[in-house]
């Protein structure tokens, strides 16, 4: 799948040249998992390489979709990597920051992969520090932007490590956006999550919660987590 700093997928091509944070398991799980029965227009907030804006385009074919990215040598990759997609018509990204960004627009569907570190030991990469560290109110900012942007029956899917996903679930509280789906992501049976992917949304109602597992033994992955990105990975 990899060659010169290129994966392949199966519709699609995603460059990382320019990019501090590359892809990663992270971006394609929130990619494959975050759902909407029928959204219309679709918001990536810190696109990076555009893959999870890309993997969008393809699942969701009626749908208009913008991504932001702060990094500018990220925003012009993620805007070739589209250029260079079947899905060039429907995607377009926008070179700023999510506390910045302005539209008319409401999103029926929000996703992001966003930065978490908060308050731990820099990366001396300038640019990768910005790409995974966030400042104290970063996640108090993108809840509320992302109450601003979102349609009526929108819903906010996101991905962080347990301890971020908790705080940005008593942020949401505050603007009136409620956890309806927790998907906790386990190395296998044995371990405790190191990741939540949240699905927030304006209706408040019981919170579905389920464990998905990445191994199920050595080198062995599980049934669901093979069947999540069969659509997209040329080996699965």
């Amino acid at each position: 799948m990899k060659n010169e700093g290129v994966f392949r997928f199966k519709q699609f091509e995603v460059s990382q040249a320019g990019c501090a944070m590359k892809i990663n398991t992270d971006g394609v799980l929130i990619g494959a998992m975050a759902n909407h029965s029928d959204p219309k227009n679709i918001l990536d907030i810190g696109t990076g390489t555009g893959v999870i804006a890309l993997m969008l385009a393809q699942r969701f074919s009626s749908a208009s979709i913008k991504a932001v990215e702060i990094d500018s040598e990220a925003s012009t990759t993620a805007a070739a990597n589209f250029k260079n997609s079947t899905f060039n018509n429907r995607l377009k990204v926008e070179n700023i920051a999510i506390a910045a960004f302005e539209t008319d627009l409401t999103f029926d569907l929000i996703v992001s992969n966003p930065p978490f570190f908060v308050n731990d030991l820099k990366n001396v990469d300038k640019r990768k520090e910005i790409a995974r560290h966030a400042e104290e109110d970063f996640f108090e900012h993108l809840i509320k932007k992302v109450s601003e942007l979102l349609s009526e029956f929108g819903l906010f899917w996101v991905i962080l490590p347990v301890k971020q996903a908790e705080i940005l679930i008593n942020l949401g509280l505050k603007e009136k956006l409620f956890v309806s789906q927790k998907v906790r992501v386990c190395s296998d049976n044995s371990k405790a999550a190191v990741r939540n992917v949240l699905c927030f949304s304006r209706e408040q109602s019981k919170i579905v919660e389920r464990n998905f597992y990445i191994y199920e033994s050595l080198n062995v992955h599980p049934a669901e987590y093979k069947a999540l990105p069969k659509d997209f990975f040329l080996a699965f």
